[in-house]
Formats: structure tokens, C-alpha cells, sequence
């Protein structure tokens, strides 16, 4: 009997970013089996070069039974909707889960990157919301555990025709600083209260250890490795994600 059908299956994990590329292997109750590790996302990142970088990814780490991947962009029923970091029109209804399936000979599934690392934080009661800080910002929202469908609320204006990514991303970071910048999150963490009514927002990604200062006990700062080892969750069955097929 293999490890599969023993329900001791190791999955990949694969966490997408549009600065850095980050994997381990995890056993059937998330935890990393192996070191994670990292390479820089390959810029131009269309599909074939992004996936050549993943082989070279993954090189060092333990043999897997399936995978599963967070994208920075919309993704349902694992083909890619949106990649605005990556480059949208390349992307473009790129069935990247059977992609991964055949480059690597194993069953994948692919979800957004955020809703990936909320998997990885929510306690699974209320309304859960989690955001993202990296090159761009990730948002995803859970009601009880369950992800709710994708909305591309990182691309929605939150200031003058600054969307969430533009405002409060790795280049608006750079341009203003640090002390500028964590007025931005504030003044989002304030909006999406109002717009989301949460009752828990958890705060990841890289740049999240550059947010200064305390916070409402409903927000919380998480770590990013989330980013993987929630990852797990996408083989937890059916009923876990709700994300609708594409027409």
C-alpha cells in the first residue's frame, strides 16, 4: 500500500509570489518535512519560464504524492483568471493545475495565494479575512472555515485610482517608506473593517514584519509560511474551498 492510500500522503507545497518562489514538502497534518526553499521569480514570468524555475525549485526536496499551489491572481477550478505581478495576457486562462500535474507527474491543486495562507491561519468560526503584503497586496475571506468565491478585491481603487496593489505594495513601500506605508495599512485595515465586517483579520506576506506599532486585538500579524503549509487544506475533501468552475 503506498503512502496515498495509507492517508499518509507528502504533499508539495508551493507558494507563487511575484518576488520570490518558496516550496517544502508537508505531512498529512501540514507540518514541513523538509527545510523550505526559496529562489527569485524569474522577471518576464510567463507560464513554460515559471515553470522551468518551479522544476529548479523543487529540485532539492523529498519525493511528494500530489501538490498543491497558491497564485498570486484569480484562479478557479485551477485555471488561472488573473495575474497582475506575473503578467496578466500571458497568464490568461493558463490551466496551470493540469500544468503542474504533467510537468510533475502528480495530482495538483491550485488556489489563490492568499486565500492559501488564510487556510493556513483561520480558526474556522466567524467572518475570517486575511491580506496579504508583498509585491502587491492578497486578500482572501472565510465565513466558518469555508473560503468564499474570489473577488479580486486587490485590484479594487482604495485611493485616488491607487487599487489595494498599487497602495500598499512593494513599490509604493519603497517610494514612501516604512512610516508612510503603515499609515496606508491602517487606513485599508479601517476600510475593509467597514466593507467586510470581520471579525478576525490576519495580516501576511513578506512585508508584514515591516508593520510597526499595535494593533486592534482582531488583527493579527501572522508568519509566512503560511503561504505553505496552508497548502494542506486544499486535500482536506470537498466542502473546504468554494471556488466556482469557469463557464
Amino acid at each position: 500500500m503506498n503512502r496515498a492510500t495509507a492517508g499518509k500522503a507528502l504533499t508539495l507545497a508551493i507558494d507563487i509570489g511575484g518576488t520570490g518562489l518558496k516550496a517544502s514538502v508537508l505531512d498529512q497534518d501540514g507540518a514541513m518535512r523538509a527545510p523550505r526553499v526559496h529562489l527569485p521569480t524569474p522577471h518576464p514570468a510567463p507560464p513554460a519560464i515559471l515553470l522551468d524555475a518551479l522544476a529548479e525549485l523543487i529540485r532539492k526536496l523529498p519525493p511528494f504524492d500530489r501538490i498543491s499551489a497558491g497564485f498570486p491572481g484569480a484562479v478557479r477550478s485551477g485555471v488561472v483568471l488573473t495575474a497582475p505581478n506575473l503578467g496578466n495576457k500571458e497568464w490568461a486562462r493558463f490551466p496551470l493545475q493540469q500544468k503542474l500535474t504533467e510537468r510533475f507527474g502528480r495530482p495538483a491543486r491550485v488556489e489563490n495565494d492568499a486565500a492559501v495562507q488564510g487556510f493556513g491561519v483561520i480558526s474556522g468560526h466567524g467572518m475570517e479575512m486575511i491580506l496579504t503584503l508583498g509585491t502587491g497586496a492578497g486578500m482572501a475571506i472565510f465565513l466558518d472555515g469555508r473560503m468564499a468565491p474570489h473577488l479580486e478585491l486587490s485590484q479594487h481603487p482604495v485611493h485616488n485610482d491607487l487599487t489595494y496593489d498599487a497602495y500598499l505594495g512593494k513599490a509604493a513601500l519603497d517610494k514612501i517608506g516604512p512610516r508612510h506605508w503603515n499609515k496606508r495599512v491602517r487606513k485599508a485595515i479601517a476600510i475593509l473593517e467597514r466593507v467586510v465586517l470581520f471579525d478576525t483579520l490576519y495580516i501576511g506576506g513578506g512585508h508584514a514584519a515591516r508593520l510597526a506599532g499595535n494593533f486592534p486585538a482582531n488583527v493579527k500579524i501572522v508568519a509566512n509560511e503560511a503561504g505553505i503549509t496552508g497548502g494542506i487544506a486544499l486535500w482536506r475533501g470537498p466542502g473546504a474551498i468554494s471556488s466556482p468552475a469557469i463557464p
